[in-house]
């Protein structure tokens, strides 16, 4: 059970590290043996001449890359910590001073982030295992819409029936939509006719809502139900609205009696005139409304389709915050992006599985993990700007014995959401979450980590938050550009992991978040190395060396050695083979394309966006992702440069078997050994890409690749292949 002074949670370093350590490094001596290679061998002369040498010169620069490159993502693998929690010691000593937690839930667009999956997300976080007088749940509602708050105003109703059935019968998960989806009719009489009743409440709040979002907007009988509709006239538009603060749920009582938590509903000034930076700027009027009203010293924020899947995370991530010892040192706890859509051999890469089980443990070896803008826990006074001063830590008492007031008028927290509040302040600079980068959260974290602070990733057995995933290669795609150009900024930025955290930092953090700073600039050399050595082939100049020569053993160790290493780690992780497959094809294809459009238009200056996914699915889409066909369909740059980069694949390959079928016996076997490396690259390619070849030319559903599509990929592949071959 533990002692009095026994700590909350304990740290384990993973086993096997030196085993890995040694495999680490002979991976290195291969590399810098190919960089040898490069630099003291000459090229065949077929490769120099006509002044043809920067192919082999484009190879050394992206064996260098890639080699630097790798050397980068050891640092998550070079000390990887694991978490314990002690939840039963946390209620032990601390369950009448638990601090207030805030909890800001953030949508945006009614039409793709469906107002009904939104409140199913809020109910999800009402219902937590914790005292409902110490939560206060904000949405955050950047649409502005009133459908949003029509379907807020239904879930309040139904939360004083649905959280005493989670609290009587323990239920998981606790939010309506997923329980009702996955839970069998219980066995126990008395729980089943609660079980029912509940069903119909939640089914016929799931009908107003729906009929609702069918109409487009509100009718009048309805809106006299709730006095919050004044807010919003025929002016009222997404973009062009005055700031909406409604109380819906304040010191009231659930259907048993008991309190429920507060319930609060934001929508913030928007005017065509004013730049209101997304998302980071909902989270700082979020901050600052909410400090008004509950001003809780902890903060959770998730997104509108992150639902609690886990009724004790709060519990959880208040065992690092409250721990004796070390508990001052952190300033958040960061949870992993699970996915509840993702099909058994993950057609899009969506469960990230690697990035979750390896690169975020090893991140939090070095000091913590990066703050991926939701299923996070926050200390406010870190948001703030508070600095680490080795004397940070908090008397949860003091706070607990915080009073709330009630002063404030609703036009005093309505400037606090204005569009002129931040004029001439410190927010979105050295308050709250910084501006200026569609990935605000990642250099928010950066800088409470300059600011010497620690984070913490925590990965429970039974995951906290589930979403959506991506269910269309082009969301896959469209995403992972928002995220690697956001990246990138951040390198070019005065925020830069490689001079900004320099000296504030562990080093290894700040290879580690130079990962994903580099992630578009590493689609140069991938899709260098992706066309170059194809063409050669096609051509018959070799870039590697023939399988008798001693320099082939480094690029057999490395092919063998890394593929081998992906696929088991991938297997460790709980991914299936296939699962693998797909990975390193969706891998590939963000590195063609996601990256390097990213790299492109920051290159170009192009305007700074964001993206938000869409979460509405048409029933093909949904029935082709479940049968784990790739989604193509649309016509798009990111898709065209795909299906041209694979197509030029396939003509190289299927050149060469036309050319080593003319050839003989001797001449083919001369050619393989000293071709080898290129076959097996081509090949590979070839292979991999082969669900993209039938979307091209055999599938005949509207998910295959469009014909417009289709002919510039053969017509570009051609052409370019032509030309090689010609030069």
């Amino acid at each position: 059970m533990g002692g009095e002074n026994s700590p909350l949670f304990e740290t384990q370093r993973a086993k096997g590290r030196k085993l890995h350590r040694v495999f680490a490094t002979t991976v290195l001596v291969s590399i810098i043996w190919i960089w040898v290679y490069r630099a003291t061998q000459q090229p065949p002369s077929t490769a120099v001449s006509g002044g043809r040498s920067w192919w082999w010169t484009g190879m050394f620069m992206a064996e260098l890359w890639l080699g630097l490159y790798w050397v980068l993502t050891q640092s998550v693998r070079w000390n990887p910590t694991y978490r314990r929690t002690f939840k039963q010691r946390l209620s032990q000593r601390y369950e009448h001073q638990l601090p207030r937690v805030d909890i800001f839930v953030c949508t945006a667009d009614p039409k793709i982030e469906p107002p009904m999956m939104v409140v199913s997300t809020v109910l999800s976080v009402m219902a937590y295992d914790y005292p409902p007088e110490k939560l206060s749940v904000y949405l955050s509602d950047d649409g502005g819409s009133e459908l949003t708050f029509y379907a807020l105003t239904q879930a309040t109703m139904f939360s004083k029936h649905w959280l005493p059935y989670c609290r009587n019968y323990k239920i998981e998960p606790r939010s309506p939509v997923a329980y009702f989806k996955s839970a069998s009719r219980p066995s126990n009489t008395k729980h089943d006719q609660d079980h029912t009743n509940i069903k119909k409440l939640f089914e016929e709040m799931k009908d107003r809502i729906e009929n609702v979002m069918n109409d487009g907007r509100v009718p009048d009988e309805l809106r006299l139900e709730h006095e919050g509709f004044t807010e919003w006239d025929s002016f009222t538009s997404p973009k062009d609205h005055a700031a909406i603060v409604q109380i819906l749920l304040d010191q009231n009582e659930d259907a048993e009696g008991k309190s429920l938590p507060k319930l609060v509903y934001l929508a913030r000034e928007k005017r065509p005139d004013h730049f209101h930076n997304f998302k980071a700027g909902a989270m700082n009027a979020l901050i600052r409304i909410s400090s008004k009203i509950s001003n809780g010293p902890i903060i959770l924020n998730v997104d509108c389709d992150m639902y609690s899947n886990n009724s004790d995370t709060v519990r959880d991530a208040l065992c690092f915050f409250v721990d004796e010892e070390k508990g001052h040192e952190i300033a958040f706890v960061q949870y992993p992006q699970c996915f509840e859509n993702v099909t058994k051999n993950e057609v899009y890469g969506g469960s990230m599985r690697v990035l979750r089980e390896v690169d975020f443990h090893g991140l939090d070896g070095n000091g913590g993990p990066l703050y991926v803008g939701t299923g996070c826990f926050h200390r406010r006074d870190i948001l703030l700007g508070k600095s680490f001063d080795g004397e940070s830590s908090i008397d949860w008492k003091m706070e607990n014995d915080h009073k709330e007031t009630q002063e404030n008028t609703t036009e005093e927290l309505k400037n606090l959401a204005s569009c002129t509040y931040e004029i001439d302040t410190e927010w979105g600079k050295e308050m709250g979450l910084k501006y200026g980068c569609p990935v605000e959260d990642v250099i928010t974290g950066l800088s409470i980590h300059c600011r010497g602070w620690k984070s913490v990733f925590y990965n429970p057995k039974r995951e906290a938050f589930l979403g959506v995933s991506a269910t269309t290669l082009d969301q896959t795609l469209v995403q992972h550009k928002r995220w690697s150009e956001g990246d990138l900024l951040i390198l070019l930025s005065k925020y830069s992991p490689a001079w900004y955290g320099l000296g504030k930092v562990n080093p290894g953090l700040i290879m580690s978040y130079l990962i994903y700073c580099l992630w578009s600039p590493s689609s140069v050399p991938t899709v260098y190395y992706s066309i170059v050595p194809s063409l050669c082939l096609l051509k018959g100049v070799p870039l590697f060396p023939a399988v008798t020569s001693g320099w082939f053993l480094p690029f057999a160790y490395i092919i063998v050695t890394i593929t081998a290493f992906d696929y088991l780690e991938f297997l460790r992780c709980g991914g299936t083979t296939k699962g693998w497959w797909n990975d390193r094809r969706i891998w590939l294809y963000k590195r063609t394309s996601s990256y390097l459009f990213a790299l492109l238009d920051t290159i170009l200056g192009s305007d700074l966006s964001f993206v938000i996914s869409s979460k509405v699915m048409d029933n093909d889409v949904q029935a082709r992702y479940e049968k784990e066909m790739m989604e193509f369909g649309v016509s798009s740059p990111l898709t065209t440069t795909v299906a041209t980069i694979s197509m030029l694949n396939l003509v190289c390959f299927v050149g060469v078997v036309m050319k080593s079928m003319l050839m003989d016996k001797v001449t083919r076997g001369v050619y393989y050994e000293t071709m080898a490396v290129h076959v097996v690259l081509c090949g590979a390619l070839v292979v991999l890409n082969m669900p993209l070849y039938r979307a091209l030319f055999v599938r005949k559903d509207k998910g295959k690749i469009p014909d417009s599509v289709t002919v510039k990929a053969v017509v570009l592949a051609l052409f370019i292949s032509t030309v090689f071959y010609f030069m």
